[in-house]
């Protein structure tokens, strides 16, 4: 299960719905906005 630090919810919510679900597919833990960076590089590597 994917965790959002509430420190980077507000960034993480004005993603689209289709990304935010994305990332959440991915389980990961977001504590960081660098983490959250290098999620969505991740996610748009795998294309």
């Amino acid at each position: 299960m994917s965790y959002i630090n509430p420190k980077i919810k507000a960034q993480f919510e004005t993603l689209p719905i289709d990304l935010k679900n994305a990332i959440l597919e991915q389980n990961v833990q977001l504590n960081t906005m660098n983490d959250l960076i290098k999620c969505l590089e991740s996610i748009a590597t795998e294309g």
